[in-house]
């Protein structure tokens, strides 16, 4: 696709559905009204599906955290539809069996109005045909492709948060011109891991470079040196993206395996996600680069609405808890469940939803959803969202570690992650 066809494409998503993107706007939320006015007192019950143990646990924690800063900041506002937000809270274990118990548990026992907030992809596969199923929505802060490519349901949406195939043709360009051609890639061995395989190699062969070894390692490994001496000699860019609990130990023998003679190195920050980047032995990281989906250190030019976020999630100028600085937050991902609990409110407002059996209305509502402009309800940048597919398109940001920290130096647009739709859910039935 053209850059001019991207632009011309997304004034066609602009168009679309004007009229409820003024309430998914940021700037414009109903919802203003005493919980007394509303029809019902009865509470908004949201159900969260939380990485409370398991390979996602780090994850879990701060999710919890933005979601429950943006229930309380919703029902200071008055609830959605003047009735308060409550989040009812289940454990997963980052499995995807566990996923689907889940979705089966708040549907018929906590009888939610909606599931929301799983990252990692295996368990957002496991558990979305549940949710079709219980005709449950389930809004999901994934960032895998799984969504848009239309493998799911129409139950399923992820309106908050970029996908890996967006994110990836955002950077390509970005490490082919700056950092070499010749990429070895390191990734988890499921879902979310084979997003990055897939569509990073498409987008820097579309570069002219070429993915020379693909690492694949299992997610639940601990150790990882024995992996290195399958990079080969050529490699002018290591290109990582591990996840779990196992990642500092992967990024320091990442660092003790080269010293000081290494390739250019290009991470997506899950490598480093919850790890302090001053920690011993990540020292060799200086001058390496990362994507980052919202910059975990304050910068210079932070707008006000992403400083207001901050303060909400009780995060400090350098992305840790500010009562705990030996917290560092998973700050590059987590903003995407502040943004998903606003826009299920604007969506539950534009539809005048008043409970289960107006979900189909709900799902309509955010279907029609557009442009959302920064604000506060969307800190980390302006979005567009299609309806079609049932995803977000965003900014993205790359930055450079230097002095032990994280510094934006390349902001892609919107338009530079745009691809064609490979689905559309709106023709789907309820």
């Amino acid at each position: 696709m053209t850059k001019t066809s991207k632009i011309s494409r997304r004034s066609t998503l602009l168009g679309l559905g004007a009229g409820a993107s003024a309430l998914a706007a940021g700037g414009v939320l109903p919802g203003s009204l005493g919980f007394a006015q509303a029809q019902s007192s009865a509470p908004i019950k949201i159900g969260f599906q939380k990485h409370a143990t398991g390979i996602g646990a780090a994850y879990g924690r701060w999710y919890d955290v933005a979601t429950n800063a943006a229930a309380a900041r919703i029902n200071e506002m008055g609830g959605i539809n003047g009735r308060p937000v409550e989040i009812i809270t289940e454990d997963d274990a980052t499995d995807p069996g566990r996923g689907a118990e889940v979705l089966e548990k708040f549907a018929n026992q906590h009888e939610v109005d909606v599931a929301f907030g799983t990252l990692f992809s295996h368990v957002v596969i496991g558990s979305a045909p549940r949710a079709g199923e219980l005709k449950l929505p389930y809004f999901v802060v994934s960032e895998g492709h799984h969504v848009a490519s239309g493998m799911l349901n129409r139950y399923t949406l992820q309106p908050g948060i970029t996908d890996v195939k967006s994110q990836v043709i955002s950077m390509a360009p970005f490490v082919a011109d700056n950092l070499g051609k010749k990429v070895t890639m390191i990734y988890p061995d499921f879902a979310f891991g084979h997003d990055h395989r897939d569509f990073f190699s498409q987008a820097i062969e579309a570069q002219g470079g070429e993915v020379v070894a693909k690492i694949a390692i299992p997610p639940t490994e601990t150790t990882f040196t024995r992996y290195f001496p399958s990079i080969p000699r050529e490699t002018e860019v290591i290109y990582h993206v591990m996840v779990g609990p196992a990642v500092l130990t992967f990024v320091k023998e990442m660092g003790e395996f080269f010293g000081p003679s290494r390739p250019e190195i290009f991470g997506f920050i899950d490598s480093l996600e919850a790890v302090d980047i001053q920690s011993p032995g990540l020292e060799f990281l200086e001058g390496t680069y990362f994507w980052e989906g919202m910059p975990r250190y304050k910068q210079a030019n932070e707008s006000e609405a992403a400083s207001a976020y901050r303060a909400a999630v009780g995060v400090n100028d350098s992305g840790a808890a500010i009562d705990d600085p030996a917290n560092v937050a998973t700050y590059a991902h987590m903003f995407g469940c502040w943004e998903t609990m606003h826009i299920i409110k604007a969506g539950m407002e534009a539809a005048d939803y008043q409970g289960p059996a107006d979900r189909s209305k709900l799902i309509e509502a955010v279907e029609a959803m557009t442009d959302m402009p920064e604000s506060i309800e969307h800190p980390q940048g302006e979005k567009v969202f299609n309806g079609k597919t049932h995803q977000t398109f965003g900014k993205q940001y790359i930055s450079k570690v230097g002095d032990g920290r994280l510094d934006v130096v390349h902001t892609a647009s919107i338009e530079d992650g745009l691809y064609e739709d490979e689905v559309d859910y709106t023709t789907q039935s309820f």
